[in-house]
């Protein structure tokens, strides 16, 4: 079944595949300069956690060490347990994803709702497990954000990252290659951004007219 059957629109959805810092924000803020609109699935992982029912499971699981003096999950303290190595993070990390990613999915799809009602002409969802989580099936088309992974390492040492949080990030995620093979288009993200720009500009054409 299409993304539009299931909705009940002809908006496309955007999905971004990438490896760890390619700059796949990036490709989805410039979308939005051309009226793309963003589906947020970080925000809606943020509104997830805060549901009461998930964090009393997280609780239960994680215990009260994963709160902050104000009751919230704190997502660093989580993920410190999640992204863990294997092979104590791996199972951690899986029933995470199988308590907050129906939620998260749910959420996305009344975004996909909403920006269809105002008559936005597409919709670009940037979230690192789209495809593990199953939320390619929103998507009508799956676009490659590709840069050499020193490039991604340098951008996530800017970030605060070290380079084991970045190689337990990128190793809990799908393989680039897979990534790769399940793409309909690929955008080169190693150059300048008025480069990654012009190709992004040909495909928005290409997909809104």
């Amino acid at each position: 079944m299409s993304a539009e059957a299931r909705f009940g629109t002809a908006m496309p959805v955007i999905g971004l595949l990438g490896g760890v810092a390619s700059g796949k924000s990036f490709v989805a803020a410039s979308l939005a300069e051309w009226g793309a609109g963003v589906l947020d699935a970080d925000r809606a992982g943020h509104e997830v956690l805060a549901m009461p029912e998930i964090a009393a499971a997280a609780r239960r699981r994680w215990g009260d060490a994963i709160f902050d003096e104000y009751g919230r999950i704190d997502r660093k303290r989580l993920g410190q347990i999640v992204f863990a190595p294997a092979p104590g993070g791996p199972p951690e990390r899986k029933y995470l994803e199988q308590l907050t990613h129906p939620e998260i999915g749910r959420l996305l799809m009344r975004q996909v709702e909403a920006l269809a009602s105002r008559g936005c002409p597409a919709a670009v969802l940037d979230a690192p497990l789209l495809l593990e989580a199953g939320w390619e099936k929103f998507c009508r088309l799956l676009v490659y954000v590709d840069a050499p992974r020193r490039l991604r390492l340098a951008r996530a040492l800017e970030r605060g990252w070290s380079e084991k949080e970045f190689a337990l990030r990128e190793d809990a995620q799908e393989s680039l290659d897979l990534k790769r093979k399940r793409a309909d288009a690929t955008i080169d993200n190693s150059g300048s951004p008025d480069q990654t720009r012009t190709q992004l500009e040909s495909l928005w054409h290409s997909l809104v007219g």
